[in-house]
């Protein structure tokens, strides 16, 4: 006789009841059919499966499921298990990789936020048409960002350093002068390097040389230049005490009605963005024949004499008049000595001529006071103890009476020799005046105070004094001429920036 169904289940599972079930030397009666025993083997076969399957999922259940006290009933237990079965699976594990950290600043904490750290980004400038980029520029300059500390530049020196600043950065990336290649030498393209004109010359010859500023495309130019020289027009048309300076102007006249017919850049402006650089004493009278050159055109002029109606305020501007000894070493004899070495007073020797230099020496010369060194010409009993220069630079005040024009050398050979200089000159517009600051260096005597010279250099106190003098010192480096126009901020660049900038200032702005 067969266990019944479930007795034979558990037999399996546990033999202590396999045994109770089925006791040693019982006989059991075999069954009459094949076909009936294999009925019963199959139900075994059966029951053990399915009690495999539910201990498998028992299995699965208890270590996929939280440990909890909750026992399942057999209904919830395979109410769960097809659950599970139905659910879809899982999807994959994502796998983060864990991200490299940063490198380290290259600053220190101290430096302000990127935001603040950001600079303006600059156009193309190759790109605007010339006038754009003008307008640009008068804008920049009108709101350049205030400079707090630049080692190249010393703020008393300038009127607005700031915007002293942005406009020559502007120069630098933007300005484009075309050089004419007209005119026949030696009047044209022939610069003198030596003497007392040589300012006209020594900025010829940098232009020429620089590869910055210089454009082979005129219509990319943003200026003009007239490469005349005011000294050789007077050495090669100047008829000898004719005292006539109409051939030389009438000349200059030709010239540029030529370029006028020959190119439409003189037109378009009327030779507003044309510029000329004179240094002669008669370069301004070589404009008067032209009404638009005399009129329109940038005249860079040593004679700056605003009185005369030729150099026009706030467009012309006042170039600097500078002795060149030797054109192969420029900077020699540059440099002067302490404050505490120098025991004169106030120096000048130079030739009688004029409306001032007799009234200097009528109430300062000759030996009249021993404090102010004044002379016709250097005695040689004099200048065998001590020579021009050593004069100058053993002197606190260098004086600079206008001869017969206003201007005059010594303002530079002061700078040159560390002496702050005193300027003689009724209606003389101060050179390069657009940005500098000439309250700072210098000392400005009108003509009928000349009586009480001595009193008022004497009125100025040492410690006022030390400071004029340590701004000499620094201001020299923007005077001197150098062999390549690669000097940042050195005469040639300064006199360039000013013409520039009167160009800038024409422009009119767009509403």
């Amino acid at each position: 006789m067969l266990p019944p169904p479930h007795l034979a289940a558990t037999a399996v599972a546990n033999p202590r009841i396999a045994a109770a079930a089925f006791p040693a030397g019982s006989s059991r009666r075999r069954p009459r059919h094949r076909g009936a025993m294999m009925s019963v083997s199959c139900c075994r076969v059966a029951a053990l499966a399915s009690l495999l399957a539910v201990g498998a999922a028992t299995a699965f259940l208890t270590f996929s499921l939280p440990s909890s006290p909750r026992v399942f009933s057999t209904t919830e237990f395979t109410r769960e298990l097809s659950a599970r079965r139905s659910a879809p699976p899982p999807p994959p594990p994502t796998v983060t990789r864990a991200k490299t950290p940063p490198p380290p600043p290259l600053l220190p904490s101290t430096t302000p936020p990127p935001a603040a750290r950001r600079r303006k980004r600059e156009p193309s400038y190759w790109r605007m048409a010339p006038e754009e980029a003008l307008r640009y520029a008068k804008k920049e300059i009108r709101d350049a960002v205030p400079v707090v500390d630049d080692p190249d530049l010393y703020a008393p020196l300038f009127k607005n350093v700031s915007q002293f600043k942005r406009s020559y950065e502007l120069m630098e990336r933007i300005l484009k002068v075309y050089i004419y290649q007209d005119g026949r030498r030696p009047i044209f393209h022939t610069p003198p390097l030596s003497g007392i004109y040589a300012s006209e010359g020594w900025f010829m010859k940098l232009l020429k040389e620089s590869r910055r500023f210089v454009a082979a495309d005129a219509s990319k130019a943003h200026l003009f230049y007239l490469p005349y020289s005011s000294q050789q027009l007077r050495r090669t048309l100047y008829v000898a005490n004719s005292h006539n300076l109409r051939p030389l102007a009438v000349y200059l006249r030709n010239f540029v009605r030529g370029l006028a017919n020959k190119y439409p850049f003189w037109n378009r402006t009327r030779g507003a963005d044309h510029f000329l650089v004179a240094c002669h004493d008669w370069g301004p009278y070589t404009t008067t024949s032209h009404g638009d050159l005399r009129r329109n055109t940038i005249k860079a002029l040593c004679n700056a004499d605003s009185s005369e109606g030729i150099f026009t305020l706030g467009k012309d501007v006042s170039l600097p008049e500078t002795t060149i000894r030797a054109p192969k070493r420029p900077l020699r004899y540059v440099g002067g000595l302490p404050v505490s070495r120098r025991g004169i007073l106030a120096f000048f020797a130079g030739n009688v001529h004029g409306r001032v230099r007799p009234v200097l020496l009528k109430h300062w010369g000759n030996g009249q006071d021993d404090d102010m060194r004044v002379y016709e010409l250097l005695p040689n009993r004099v200048s065998r103890r001590m020579s021009y220069i050593q004069h100058m630079k053993n002197s606190r005040f260098c004086l600079c009476p206008m001869g017969h024009e206003v201007n005059s050398p010594r303002i530079v050979e002061a700078f040159y020799y560390e002496c702050v200089p005193v300027i003689i000159a009724d209606n003389f517009v101060l050179p390069l005046s657009e940005v500098l600051d000439w309250s700072a260096f210098s000392v400005v005597v009108a003509e009928k105070d000349i009586p009480d010279l001595k009193r008022i250099l004497q009125g100025i106190s040492l410690r006022r004094y030390v400071v004029m003098h340590n701004c000499v010192k620094r201001l020299q480096r923007h005077f001197l001429w150098h062999a390549r126009p690669i000097v940042k901020y050195d005469l040639f660049h300064m006199i360039l920036h000013s013409i520039w900038l009167s160009r800038v200032n024409q422009v009119q702005l767009e509403d």
